[in-house]
C-alpha cells in the first residue's frame, strides 16, 4: 500500500508543479508576426522581447484559465489528502484518504484535459488560420505531461485503496 502511495505522491508533486508552470508561463503558442517571432500564453503575449497583458476577455482563454486553476487546486488538495493518507489518525472514518486523493487527481486530470481540449480546438480552428507559421510551445506540452502525471497519481492512489481494502476484508474480526 505504501509503495503505491509513494508512487502516487511522486506523480502528484510532479504533475502539480507542471500544472502551475504551464498555467503561469506564456509559451503556449509560438508564431511569426510581421517577420518577428511572437509567443503567447494564458495571461500575456510577447512580440519580440516586449510582453503585454491579455486584456481581452475572450471566452476560450477564460475557460482555459479557469480549468487550469481548478486542476491545480484539485491536485493540491489531492496532495494534502495523499500526505494525510500516510498518517493513521482516524479523522475520517467513513471515507478512505487514499480513495479521496485518487478521486481528486482524477478530477484534476479531467479539468486539465478540458482546458487543453478547449485551447487546442480554438487554436487549430481560429488562430491556426490567422497565423500561417505557428506551433504549440513548451508550456502547452507541459500541460499534456501534467495530464499523464495526475492520471497516474490517481491510479496509484486507487490501487493503494484497493490493497488496503483487500487487507482489511481478509483479516478476521
Amino acid at each position: 500500500m505504501y509503495s503505491f502511495m509513494g508512487g502516487g505522491l511522486f506523480c502528484a508533486w510532479v504533475g502539480t508543479i507542471l500544472l502551475v508552470v504551464a498555467t503561469a508561463t506564456d509559451h503556449w503558442m509560438q508564431y511569426r508576426l510581421s517577420g518577428s517571432f511572437a509567443h503567447q500564453g494564458l495571461w500575456r503575449y510577447c512580440l519580440g522581447s516586449k510582453c503585454y497583458l491579455q486584456t481581452d476577455s475572450i471566452a476560450y482563454w477564460n475557460a482555459t484559465r479557469a480549468f487550469m486553476i481548478l486542476s491545480a487546486l484539485c491536485a493540491t488538495s489531492g496532495i494534502i489528502m495523499g500526505i494525510m493518507a500516510f498518517t493513521h489518525q482516524p479523522t475520517f472514518s467513513r471515507i478512505s484518504r487514499p480513495f479521496s486523493a485518487g478521486i481528486m487527481f482524477f478530477a484534476s486530470t479531467l479539468f486539465v484535459l478540458l482546458a487543453l481540449a478547449v485551447y487546442t480546438g480554438v487554436t487549430i480552428s481560429f488562430l491556426g488560420r490567422r497565423f500561417g507559421d505557428w506551433r504549440f510551445s513548451w508550456s502547452y506540452i507541459l500541460g499534456w505531461v501534467a495530464v499523464l502525471m495526475t492520471f497516474f497519481a490517481g491510479i496509484f492512489y486507487i490501487c493503494a485503496y484497493r490493497v488496503h481494502e483487500c487487507r482489511r476484508l481478509s483479516t478476521p474480526r
